[in-house]
């Protein structure tokens, strides 16, 4: 009989890349994965990892095992997420990956939602709901739910820079969010009530990191006009960004999602032409679709983006 934390390892193993990044994903230990797999060859009787250099492969029947092996998980998945659960009652540990803007400002007043809806329980969310919240970007967000090691993301979505969302998720929209380009109020462009790629090209940036979605985005401005953005400063703090606008260095691409109050001296002004904006949603494996913990979470963060002036 094949168990079943045996052929989680397996997968997990196959998704990762390796022993010791399945087991960092898993919680687990390094040798703890290991037993489990070695239970796995014993129970199957089949060799399911040889060894490669300093890592592992899986071999041909370890492949065939572990796509068996994701099939049986998404359906015990499933199975727990809706004849095992109790409609009414929302319960559990939900994972939640988020990017940092979306967790100011989508994810913190859906907890407060769910904590005000049951004030006299915990800060957990009262129904017996815990959420668990870790800031990723969306492409890391979209592994982390596509291979279960979340059960939730927020994650956004640019025109020009497209997000892939694997065949085994499920994306809903939650908002249009628009990006300004910030000036410090001496600049020469402050007082427009927009301003045109072209106006951008001999400006000094800061910019989240390279290969972040939001300087793809950025690069993407100018890439019609045949220009590269003059990047001096990488930094994937907002915050940063909005610091340097103030003390006159550079300007910045910055969303209206989760963006504090601008302070004196920082003006916000719109792209024209074309305007910028990102697609907020929500991701999460189908297998989780009639989830009562995921409909839930999904409605309360629907619910703050409605709310939401941001596009």
């Amino acid at each position: 009989m094949i168990e079943i934390a045996a052929l989680r390892a397996l997968v997990a193993v196959e998704q990762q890349g390796s022993v010791v990044a399945a087991s960092e994903a898993m919680g687990f230990s390094p040798s703890a994965v290991s037993q489990q797999i070695k239970k796995l060859e014993k129970q199957s009787g089949v060799t399911v990892l040889e060894r490669h250099g300093r890592g592992v492969l899986l071999t041909d029947r370890g492949m065939a095992l572990a796509e068996y092996g994701r099939r049986i998980l998404g359906e015990l998945e499933e199975l727990q997420a809706t004849l095992l659960a109790d409609p009414a009652k929302p319960s559990g540990v939900l994972r939640l990956v988020a990017f940092s803007t979306a967790c100011r400002g989508l994810v913190g007043p859906m907890l407060r939602k769910l904590s005000d809806a049951s004030p006299e329980a915990s800060d957990s969310g009262g129904s017996g709901l815990e959420i668990r919240v870790v800031a990723e970007d969306p492409r890391e967000a979209v592994q982390r739910v596509a291979t279960g090691e979340a059960d939730l993301g927020v994650v956004h979505n640019w025109h020009s820079v497209p997000l892939v969302i694997p065949e085994n998720m499920v994306h809903e929209d939650l908002c249009l969010d628009t990006a300004d380009v910030l000036l410090n109020s001496a600049h020469p462009l402050a007082g427009r009530t927009a301003v045109e790629p072209s106006d951008l090209v001999d400006e000094s940036w800061i910019s989240t990191p390279a290969g972040a979605i939001c300087n793809e985005a950025l690069l993407a401005i100018l890439a019609g006009l045949g220009r590269v953005p003059d990047i001096r400063v990488y930094d994937p703090d907002f915050s940063t960004h909005i610091a340097m606008v103030q003390q006159g260095v550079a300007v910045a691409l910055v969303p209206r999602l989760g963006r504090p109050e601008l302070p004196a001296g920082v003006v916000a002004v719109p792209v024209a032409n074309p305007k910028q904006q990102r697609q907020v949603g929500i991701v999460y494996r189908k297998t989780m679709t009639a989830s009562p913990s995921i409909r839930h979470v999904v409605r309360l963060l629907q619910d703050v983006a409605a709310d939401l002036d941001v596009g």
